[in-house]
């Protein structure tokens, strides 16, 4: 069953690599969707994709990063089917 969630990475998660590592992670797992910085020093995703999958995305992101994210808001949202694959956005 395909989920979606959204969420939002605050402390030191810009010129780190968070991105990049999102999209290699995401596309490995099949996870569809987008990552982007925001001007205030957080990371946004929004992804799409089987709800264990949205969850190791999770996980991975936190192994990689625990020594540099501060805050995680997850908000599950209904899947829209709008994406094609996972990008990043600039």
């Amino acid at each position: 069953m395909t989920s979606r969630v959204h969420l939002f990475y605050s402390g030191y998660v810009q010129g780190v690599g968070f991105r990049f590592t999102t999209e290699r992670i995401a596309l490995s797992l099949q996870v569809k969707g987008w990552v982007r910085n925001l001007r205030d020093g957080r990371v946004e995703i929004v992804a799409e994709g089987e709800k264990k999958d949205l969850e190791e995305l999770m996980a991975r992101l936190r192994e990689s990063f625990s020594g540099y994210i501060k805050e995680v808001q997850v908000t599950w949202e209904t899947p829209q089917g709008e994406f094609d694959d996972f990008t990043i956005r600039f």
